[in-house]
């Protein structure tokens, strides 16, 4: 397992300007970012052994992050 942090900066690295202004004009995409950053912290706490979750929890987390990575994707792609 791998215990990088998945930030979305590190994930979109040439879109850090869109996700700004995406974030600050539109409240849906706020929370979208709220939603992957709380999502990513928890498999973070998993991965990193402070949080201990079945590999179920674990994997549905992942799935739930893929998701919302998706989401955001369309968004920075739209704008």
């Amino acid at each position: 397992m791998s215990n990088t942090p998945h930030t979305l900066h590190d994930e979109f690295p040439d879109h850090a300007q869109k996700l700004s202004a995406l974030k600050n004009s539109s409240a849906h995409f706020a929370q979208l970012l709220v939603d992957y950053d709380a999502v990513n912290a928890k498999i973070h706490r998993s991965e990193t052994r402070l949080d201990l979750l079945t590999d179920e929890e674990e994997e549905a987390l992942r799935r739930q992050r893929v998701h919302l990575k998706d989401h955001i994707w369309a968004h920075l792609k739209e704008a």
